[in-house]
């Protein structure tokens, strides 16, 4: 019996975006297609599970900035860290000024540069920061924040891989998801997301949900201008993109959010 296409991508998107134990049976084309339309659900649960962080510090006695420095320490585990690993080796690549077979060379590498340090620092802290004022609108509300975010940073995933991005070089996991999903796919993902943080935002009351909105949708603007500068300077997309459009985009959506 075959296996239905979309167990497929469920596997491909935790197998691929997380640490969690998700064997990838298929490194096709079309798994890679929808494991790329699915790891918005990737970040869905990744994002639970820092709320769940949070809300234990939270119930434990925990200020807010306690609560969200466990909260942004989950991503960083589920993931192995390597998001953040992509950011800064974005960041040296960028920052190293080399022409782009040169700077790809240099994300390659396994140590990190005085750029990507910086970097890694600030968007840390940065998330901590933000969050921690989230938290200290409740522990719902920042759970709330924590698990938007997480999951939008895996829709900047998904639009990155619409048809038309290229991979900036043969081999890795960039070649294999870049320009495997359909542009209206990809935007219908996109508008789902953002809906979905409008609904989240509307239980709070107030201008929540217009603000949840506004950081959907600024976290897609931040993470598809990194995007523009990135295929402009290495020629198209790479795994390590991948992971700085996804800490751009969280660091995005949570500083809105930070500003109730």
């Amino acid at each position: 019996m075959t296996r239905p296409a979309s167990l497929d991508a469920l596997r491909f998107a935790f197998g691929t975006l997380t640490v969690l134990p998700v064997r990838v049976t298929r490194w096709d084309r079309a798994a890679a297609r929808g494991g790329m339309l699915a790891a918005p659900l990737a970040g869905l649960v990744v994002g639970l599970a820092a709320a769940v962080a949070g809300g234990v510090l939270t119930a434990l006695g925990a200020t807010p900035l306690l609560a969200a420095a466990g909260a942004v320490a989950v991503p960083a585990a589920l993931t192995r860290g390597l998001h953040l690993d992509g950011l800064a080796d974005t960041a040296d690549g960028l920052g190293s000024g080399k022409p782009a077979d040169e700077a790809l060379r240099i994300m390659k590498q396994s140590d990190i540069g005085p750029f990507g340090v910086v970097v890694l620092v600030l968007t840390l802290l940065g998330q901590t920061a933000a969050l921690a004022a989230c938290y200290g609108h409740g522990w719902v509300y920042g759970g709330t924040a924590a698990v938007v975010a997480a999951a939008g940073g895996r829709v900047a995933m998904t639009l990155a891989c619409r048809a038309g991005v290229p991979a900036a070089r043969p081999g890795g996991l960039g070649a294999a998801v870049a320009g495997v999903v359909p542009r209206g796919a990809a935007l219908a993902v996109v508008a789902g997301a953002v809906l979905a943080a409008c609904a989240a935002g509307a239980a709070f009351g107030g201008l929540s949900a217009v603000r949840f909105c506004v950081a959907a949708v600024g976290a897609v603007g931040a993470s598809e201008a990194v995007l523009r500068r990135c295929r402009g300077r290495f020629g198209g997309v790479t795994g390590d993109v991948f992971g700085a459009l996804c800490e751009i985009s969280t660091i995005s959506a949570l500083l809105v959010l930070a500003l109730r």
